[in-house]
């Protein structure tokens, strides 16, 4: 039981400051927030339009275009960061795939340029 508890005390020690501070953190917000909330600071913001306006109203096509740009090159930084650390050991296989995969969001890139989703007005 003693050689049990000295392999865990560092982690119950750990914890136990992680749970301290984490206590301390909210309190100090609670203690030292400001309480002067006014409509403005509690209304909830959803995409730059009033949260309290009709359901059913259109959204422009752009901010779904500029979303999936997004997850685009989210995904392209998602996948390029683990072949770059990877890079010796993937060998030309991997090396060749990395250069098609990067060719068809080219492509897509393209697409979307030329269709004028990266044209704002």
């Amino acid at each position: 039981m003693d050689e049990l508890l000295r392999e865990y005390l560092p982690i119950l020690i750990f914890l136990g400051i992680a749970i301290g501070l984490g206590l301390v953190l909210i309190l100090a917000a609670v203690v030292l927030a400001v309480r002067r909330p006014d409509a403005e600071k509690i209304s909830a913001y959803e995409c730059g339009f009033n949260a309290f306006d009709d359901a059913r109203m259109k959204f422009d096509v752009r901010f779904y275009l500029v979303s999936i740009l997004f997850i685009i090159f989210d995904l392209e930084v998602a996948f390029l960061f683990p072949w770059a650390v990877a890079f010796k050991d993937v060998g030309t296989f991997g090396f060749w795939s990395m250069i098609v995969f990067l060719g068809v969001l080219t492509v897509g890139f393209i697409y979307e340029w030329k269709k004028g989703a990266l044209e704002w007005e």
